[in-house]
């Protein structure tokens, strides 16, 4: 798990008397943007609502197989337990959408074709952002002195989405992803928590209204409820965090999709306004965005590790990859070049790829 701390704040060296901080906050808002963070926002620790939401998400048992989620109790919840000394969160947010020349909804149309959820069409995100923000953190340093922080993308338990919506990067929606107006939902988050005591900025407000657009078009009803999602049902859970047998009465919802989902996100409104990263790190490799089923399925687990090297996708591995397509071929219309693709990874070395290339073959027949 990655992150980057120097020092640690409870050892802050920096000098606090007679420092402006708003002008200081809106220094940092001006570098992180001059960094490529597209917003730029700061709150204080207290997350008291959004810890109840999460209790109340893991006692129902939403959570899955990611135990990882109850491991680190409530410093997921409460930063300055997590490290100790912090007053305040940076929050930043970075756009990912790559331009797309063949666009999702026609990939997911078409049976033959993978569809990889957009996040993960690139290179891993987490290095990238890590590396901005040591940067917006050295940039501060210079500014003020030595000063305790600790760095963040996805990369430990924290409640990033609560954070970046008290910070005013956007809203969480019914579907569980933070939203901004302008913006939509395409965008990473990352976060520097910090001793500094700068001032909040205004939490952002819920305009999701009536809307139901990313309910309704859940593949496996995995939005149980507005703002509610239930991750056993969800195909990036299954997909991605489940290295075991995907439930047989769910494959079959599954379509095509081979490493994550994103149909809450395409039947969100506030997507039209999307507008593609200027990031090239995050634009597609190896064909990603265009490939085949059947050209994946063929690939070696040689091929895998090369073409997944730099990618988010490697952390599944070979086997979990295999699973995934084979469910995808069996829910692709029969053809003898498909039929064979399958049988020939029939008696697979894995229990699990056969067991799900088994599965395939029976749609078929």
């Amino acid at each position: 798990m990655g992150n980057t701390q120097k020092p640690s704040p409870q050892k802050q060296a920096h000098k606090t008397e007679g420092q402006d901080f708003p002008a200081l906050a809106n220094k940092i808002k001006h570098w992180g943007e001059e960094l490529g963070f597209q917003q730029v926002g700061i709150c204080d620790t207290r997350l008291e609502e959004a810890e109840s939401h999460l209790l109340n998400w893991l006692k129902a048992g939403y959570h899955g197989n990611m135990e990882y989620m109850a491991r680190h109790g409530s410093k997921r919840s409460r930063p300055n337990e997590l490290e100790p000394g912090t007053v305040s969160v940076i929050s930043v947010r970075m756009a990912y959408l790559p331009a797309e020349d063949d666009n999702p909804e026609h990939i997911l149309g078409n049976p033959d074709q993978a569809y990889v959820a957009r996040y993960a069409l690139g290179r891993d995100y987490h290095k990238l952002i890590r590396r901005r923000l040591q940067k917006l953190a050295t940039h501060i340093e210079k500014e003020i002195g030595q000063f305790g922080y600790r760095v963040f993308t996805d990369s430990a338990p924290v409640l990033e989405k609560a954070l970046a919506e008290k910070a005013g990067l956007g809203w969480i929606g019914k579907h569980s992803n933070l939203l901004a107006e302008q913006t939509g939902s395409w965008f990473f988050l990352g976060e520097i928590y910090t001793d500094i005591p700068l001032p909040a900025d205004t939490p952002s407000t819920n305009h999701c209204g009536t809307c139901t657009s990313c309910i309704d078009a859940c593949p496996t009803n995995a939005i149980v409820a507005p703002y509610k999602v239930d991750a056993r049902l969800c195909i990036s859970y299954l997909t991605i965090e489940l290295r075991e047998s995907i439930p047989v009465k769910l494959r079959p919802l599954m379509g095509n999709r081979i490493y994550g989902c994103d149909d809450c996100q395409l039947a969100c409104p506030w997507n039209r306004f999307a507008t593609p990263t200027p990031e090239t790190d995050f634009l597609p490799r190896h064909k990603l965005d265009s490939i085949t089923l059947l050209e994946l399925f063929a690939w070696s687990e040689e091929d895998f590790l090369s073409n997944t090297e730099g990618s988010p996708i490697r952390r599944i591995g070979y086997e979990c990859w295999l699973r995934n397509i084979a469910i995808a071929l069996g829910n692709s219309p029969s053809t003898p070049p498909i039929i064979e693709a399958l049988s020939l990874k029939e008696s697979h070395e894995s229990k699990l790829v056969r067991e799900h290339v088994q599965w395939a073959l029976e749609q078929h027949t």
